[in-house]
C-alpha cells in the first residue's frame, strides 16, 4: 500500500492533527447563455442585481417615460386637447342696416384750410345742432373780436347757408388772424364738396385759393430779413 504524505503539527494541547491531501478540482465547464426569446426575459437577463440591507436581490425595473405631467400633491395632469374655435358668424341683414344708418349719421364734410403757419381741419354735419366749435369752445370765447369773426363765417354768408351745418374746427399754429383765414379756405373747400356749383363764386371770391404770403426768414449779418444795420461814417 502506498503511504500518503502527511505533515504532523503539533497543537497547544499535545496532540496532533492530520492535513488531509487535496486534490485539484476539475476544470469548470462554460455553461452556454441561451438567448431568451421574449423581451421580459432579456431585460432580466441584463439587469444588474443589486444587494439589499437584508442579503436578497434587487432586480432594477425598466423605467418607462411617462407622458403626464406630475403635480406638486402626487397626481397627473392630462393635458387637453384644444379644438378649433368655431368661424366667425356671417352679421345679418338686421345689424348691416343698422351699420349703414350710424354711418349715415356720423357723415360729415371736410375741408383742410392753411394761411402762413396755420393749420385747420373742418368738419360740416348736416344732422345735429348748429353750433360753431374751434378747439373745443365756441366761436365768440375763441375769436373775441368781430372782424375775426366775419372772416370765419364770410364762406357762409357769400353762398347763404349760414346756420345750416354743425361745424366743428381743430386749429392749429400761427395766430389768431392766420387762424381765421386758414379756418375760412377750409370752409370754402368743404362748401364745394357739398355743392359744387358753389366754386366760381368762392374762386372769385378769393376763399379758395391758397395764400402763399409769409414772413420771410432772418439773414445773417442783417437785423432782419432785409433790415440792414445804420451804417456810420466815423
Amino acid at each position: 500500500m502506498p503511504k500518503t504524505k502527511t505533515s504532523k503539527t503539533e497543537s497547544r494541547n499535545g496532540g496532533t492533527k492530520v492535513k488531509k491531501r487535496v486534490e485539484p478540482s476539475s476544470p469548470t465547464k462554460k455553461s452556454k447563455i441561451e438567448l431568451p426569446q421574449k423581451r421580459g426575459e432579456e431585460e432580466k437577463l441584463f439587469s444588474s442585481p443589486t444587494e439589499s440591507r437584508n442579503g436578497g436581490t434587487k432586480v432594477k425595473k425598466r423605467v418607462e417615460p411617462s407622458s403626464p405631467t406630475e403635480s406638486r400633491n402626487g397626481g397627473t395632469k392630462v393635458k387637453k386637447r384644444v379644438e378649433p374655435s368655431s368661424p366667425t358668424k356671417i352679421p345679418t341683414e338686421k345689424k348691416v342696416k343698422e351699420e349703414k344708418e350710424t354711418e349715415k349719421q356720423t357723415k360729415y364734410l371736410k375741408g383742410l384750410g392753411r394761411r402762413k403757419t396755420s393749420t385747420a381741419r373742418i368738419r360740416l354735419f348736416n344732422e345735429g345742432g348748429r353750433d360753431f366749435s374751434v378747439n373745443g369752445k365756441p366761436l365768440e370765447k375763441y375769436f373775441p373780436t368781430m372782424e375775426l369773426q366775419k372772416t370765419v363765417l364770410s364762406p357762409f354768408e357769400k353762398m347763404s347757408c349760414l346756420g345750416q351745418f354743425n361745424v366743428k374746427v381743430l386749429v392749429n399754429g400761427g395766430g389768431l388772424n392766420s387762424q381765421a383765414e386758414a379756418i375760412r379756405n377750409g370752409i370754402a373747400k368743404a362748401l364745394v364738396l357739398f355743392n359744387p356749383e358753389f366754386r366760381k363764386r368762392l374762386k372769385k371770391a378769393g376763399y379758395l385759393t391758397r395764400d402763399s404770403r409769409m414772413r420771410e426768414r432772418k439773414k445773417f449779418g442783417l437785423k432782419r430779413a432785409r433790415r440792414a444795420p445804420q451804417w456810420q461814417k466815423r
